[in-house]
């Protein structure tokens, strides 16, 4: 007989994308490794992405905890679709970067020993250190700007896998020698390990529609640029992996097992809770599929110059339930949450099941970001 595809509607989708990432809370090393990969952010508006995107799958989590408890987890700092922290052995697959981008001068290379020599005799060391030590100068960066050339060549040391992120000092990086990161498995090709990324890229960001997906794998190449050549073809042999349907003329896709009109979704999604989401969570990230999912278009706009701003600085999108309704701009100042709200549809939703249910984020968010 024929193969049947499942029956899936845009309800069943939005549902799934809401029931999946928005997991009942658990302890921080198991909602790091559900979630596979936490994007990390340095604006503070009113937290770190990393810490806004946790407080939501984490009991209990405060502000901080994962910088505070980052020597304990067995993680690692590293680039994956972006920069972020994510299991030790997620980021063994994608090590080492050999063959890649242009060859270091022989005084890059010089210097790079020189600093890693630095390291595994002080074994941790903060920037300044490495500066105060080498004296290398000053380098423009990459925005045009000037930044320490030691910064500049612990950073490339770091992608390379030299380096490793031991921590941090007052939000700055620590290194340490990267000889701590775990081994890639032996099973571990460059095919099955890329295909192993792509999955975890997917069960982050599932349901992708088509072109979603091709642009995630796309974004491997900051994790793994050593193998540019098998992109397409790690592509391909995902769409053929994944469950996927065809829905609203686009293809979507999600892991195998999962079923996206599976009637628990829908308790889980209508489920009266408000919840206040970091413009990188992975319910927000891809912008087109937000946009598919809720019929309107969220867009970042820290970096828009203000009086082009639509919702705000750092406007953090507003689910009631299973909806995307509106955003919220969030300060703390004098011990105390500061919330302005907006509505797409240019007010709150009516009942009082919605009002009780924003005093309880708010409630949240004040616990959250309350000193411990």
């Amino acid at each position: 007989m024929p193969f049947a595809e499942p029956v899936v509607t845009l309800d069943h989708l939005r549902r799934h994308a809401v029931a999946r990432s928005l997991f009942a809370p658990t302890t921080l090393p198991r909602a790091i490794a559900r979630l596979g990969f936490v994007q990390a952010d340095p604006i503070r508006a009113p937290a770190r992405a990393q810490d806004l995107t946790l407080r939501h799958r984490v009991r209990g989590y405060r502000a901080g905890d994962l910088e505070r408890r980052y020597a304990q987890l067995a993680i690692e700092e590293d680039f994956f679709v972006n920069y972020g922290f994510l299991p030790r052995a997620t980021q063994a697959l994608m090590h080492p970067r050999a063959g890649f981008g242009s060859k270091w001068s022989k005084a890059r290379t010089a210097r790079a020993q020189a600093v890693l020599a630095y390291v595994r005799e002080h074994g941790t060391v903060h920037p300044r250190d490495v500066d105060a030590a080498f004296q290398h100068g000053k380098t423009r960066n990459w925005f045009g700007g000037s930044t320490n050339a030691s910064t500049q060549l612990l950073d490339a040391m770091h992608y390379r896998g030299l380096l490793r992120i031991a921590g941090r000092d007052g939000g700055v990086r620590t290194y340490a020698a990267g000889t701590a990161c775990a081994a890639p498995p032996p099973w571990a090709g460059p095919d099955a390990a890329y295909d192993a990324l792509v999955d975890v890229v997917v069960a982050k960001y599932a349901p992708l529609p088509e072109r979603s997906l091709a642009e995630l794998v796309l974004r491997l190449r900051y994790g793994v640029p050593q193998w540019a050549g098998r992109r397409q073809a790690a592509l391909a042999r995902a769409r053929v992996r994944l469950a996927s349907a065809s829905v609203g003329g686009q293809r979507w896709y999600w892991p195998v097992g999962e079923n996206p009109s599976a009637a628990r979704h829908a308790a889980v999604a209508e489920a009266p809770t408000v919840r206040l989401l970091a413009p990188f969570d992975p319910v927000v990230w891809d912008r087109r599929r937000f946009e598919l999912l809720w019929g309107w278009a969220y867009r970042f706009e820290a970096y828009t110059p203000a009086p082009k701003r639509l919702r705000g600085y750092y406007a953090l999108p507003l689910l009631w339930r299973d909806r995307a309704i509106g955003w919220g701009n969030v300060s703390f100042a004098d011990g105390r949450v500061h919330a302005e709200l907006g509505y797409m549809a240019g007010r709150a939703p009516a009942g009082r099941a919605y009002r009780a249910a924003l005093d309880e984020e708010i409630a949240r968010l004040q616990a959250f970001l309350s000193p411990r």
